[in-house]
């Protein structure tokens, strides 16, 4: 049984380019290693998104529901922000 399955695709010239730089480097074999370590990478970025949704912003939400009081504006929120970027200037 095979264990991978061929894809046709069109990448565009920028993307094509440096898919092509990484294998001429010696960087990857091929340019199926190359993609197969971007849809890792994509897989990763996406685990780690879902574990950032899951275990931060449902338990911040729950915080906020148990305690709605507890909650600060997004106005002031911004204003801290705003704050914080003009004292770093």
């Amino acid at each position: 049984m095979r264990t991978t399955q061929q894809f046709s695709i069109t990448l565009p010239h920028e993307m094509a380019a440096m898919v092509e730089e990484k294998v001429n480097s010696g960087a990857y074999a091929s340019v199926s290693e190359v993609l197969r370590d971007g849809v890792r990478a994509l897989a990763e970025r996406e685990a780690a998104l879902e574990k950032w949704l899951r275990e931060e912003v449902v338990a911040g939400h729950q915080e906020y529901l148990d305690d709605p009081d507890k909650a600060v504006p997004a106005d002031q929120i911004l204003s801290r922000l705003k704050q914080r970027r003009k004292s770093e200037a």
